[in-house]
């Protein structure tokens, strides 16, 4: 597997996928008559909702955990999330036999705490600003000498977002927009990525 330090090429992002096939859904492309009708457009939907934890996220944390190397592996893998990304990389952990530990806000919904800590993973609560969040990383990451996943910020990450992106142009034709949604970037860049290049 790749382990990226700078923007993916086309190549990587092939990379990605090869890497994550196995450990991910191939979420189905689905298209609705009515909302056809209402936009005067043919929309396609990749749902992302059928993936595993519920959620893109899941591509991301596969990538980047694929990404690293057996010693980095042994030491297992932190994030803060308040419920996606932290399923995710709890899940990635579990399937690569290493443990993860999640920082996870007072204010996350219960039911995505449950579902981590049913991957396996320790969960650690911090108050509800992204700075209290960070903090308190800091603290487990010293404790645990854990392996950091950054939600967004990390380009293995993308990539393995990107693959979402990659799917539904494999599978469509002539698209004119493609849109993604936005929170941290990490989809977005990815998508943007996908798009560009496969229509370079």
């Amino acid at each position: 597997m790749i382990q990226l330090s700078s923007i993916p090429s086309l190549d990587d992002l092939h990379k990605a996928a090869s890497a994550i096939e196995h450990f991910i859904h191939r979420t189905p492309v689905l298209t609705c008559k009515g909302i056809d009708k209402i936009t005067g457009g043919r929309l396609y939907f990749k749902c992302e909702n059928f993936q595993k934890v519920g959620a893109f996220k899941m591509r991301g944390a596969s990538c980047a955990v694929a990404a690293l190397s057996a010693e980095e592996i042994a030491r297992g893998v932190a994030t803060h999330s308040s419920g996606n990304h932290a399923q995710a990389v709890a899940l990635s952990a579990k399937l690569h036999g290493t443990r993860a530990h999640i920082v996870m806000p007072d204010n996350a919904p219960p039911v995505k705490v449950s579902a981590v800590k049913g991957y396996g993973a320790t969960v650690y609560t911090s108050g509800p600003r992204i700075e209290d969040r960070e903090t308190l990383m800091e603290e487990v990451l010293q404790q645990t000498g854990a392996c950091f996943i950054h939600p967004y910020d990390n380009y293995n990450i993308i990539a393995g977002q990107s693959t979402a992106a990659l799917e539904l142009l494999d599978e469509t034709e002539n698209l004119e927009i493609v849109l993604a949604p936005v929170g941290g970037g990490g989809l977005l860049s990815g998508t943007a990525l996908a798009v560009k290049n496969m229509n370079a």
